[in-house]
């Protein structure tokens, strides 16, 4: 919705603001020159990146479309799930967690949140790492070493679509240029003819920059901004479950623990202490 918002305001000023100055927006309706605008960046996006990277981007842009993904309710679901984790393994030993970890979607515990069983790579990741604890010997130090090394890769993965998406946004005005050169070489044919057909055919030349430069900023920057705002999104809820896991391991009560987590959230995201708390009451009954 945001993104629809958000092209809607764009494409309305400027649009609405040349119409208003008396333009004609007729003489905008350039399809050849958006052909080489647009199929440059996307030769040049294919060039650039690997079919991975690619197929990321084709999959990660229709879900500008939903927004933000995680809200407090998401935060506060995982650290009831943690708390749960951690008070079955206080209560009855670590061992006491192998059957939830080994087969998280028939795990009674991990059934309550069904949410964040959809979350592959969230339910991975807290498995792995509880698995660890329960049949390794690695001390706190070497856990979070690779936890921060998997948290690494996995950020470096998951912003690779927006920065593909962001270095197509900076050429996008060079191929505007190229359109416009284009176009006056196009023009250069008609030099003989009167002003007004000559003048066509400048203007034609001239909305190939215009459009290099409006697809850039007003579209294709401002999605590579928000494709890695999700990527940051989803790196966060991984680095609340390793701050849980890791006080944890150090000794602290899952109380204690899951109000690491909490405080690693960011203020509008962050539920209160009593909201918590309340929460994890209630998924008790």
């Amino acid at each position: 919705m945001k993104l629809i918002i958000g092209v809607i305001v764009v494409l309305g000023c400027v649009f609405g603001g040349y119409v208003l100055s008396h333009g004609n927006l007729a003489a905008l309706y350039q399809p050849f020159e958006l052909l080489i605008i647009a199929g440059g960046a996307t030769g040049a996006f294919i060039i650039a990146n690997p079919p991975t990277t690619i197929f990321a981007v084709l999959k990660g842009l229709p879900g500008l479309l939903k927004g933000n993904k995680y809200n407090k309710q998401t935060y506060m679901d995982l650290l009831t799930l943690m708390y749960n984790l951690f008070a079955k393994a206080r209560k009855e030993g670590l061992m006491a967690l192998e059957a939830d970890i080994d087969e998280p979607e028939q795990s009674d515990i991990f059934k309550e949140f069904p949410k964040l069983q959809k979350n592959h790579h969230l339910i991975e990741f807290i498995c792995d790492y509880l698995r660890l604890m329960v049949g390794g010997n690695m001390n706190a130090f070497e856990l979070e070493s690779l936890m921060d090394l998997e948290l690494e890769t996995h950020h470096h993965e998951a912003e690779k679509p927006s920065h593909a998406v962001t270095n197509a946004s900076d050429g996008l005005p060079g191929f505007g240029i190229v359109a416009a050169v284009m176009g006056v070489v196009i023009t250069m044919g008609y030099i003989s003819e009167p002003p007004e057909v000559l003048g066509a055919h400048v203007g034609a030349a001239l909305v190939g920059t215009f459009l290099g430069i409006l697809l850039a900023y007003g579209l294709a920057g401002p999605m590579g901004n928000a494709m890695a705002e999700q990527a940051e999104e989803e790196s966060k809820l991984l680095e609340c479950a390793k701050i849980c896991i890791m006080a944890t391991l150090n000794g602290y009560t899952p109380q204690i623990a899951v109000e690491f987590g909490r405080k690693a959230l960011y203020s509008h995201l962050r539920p209160s202490f009593a909201e918590l708390e309340e929460h994890i009451k209630n998924q008790k009954k």
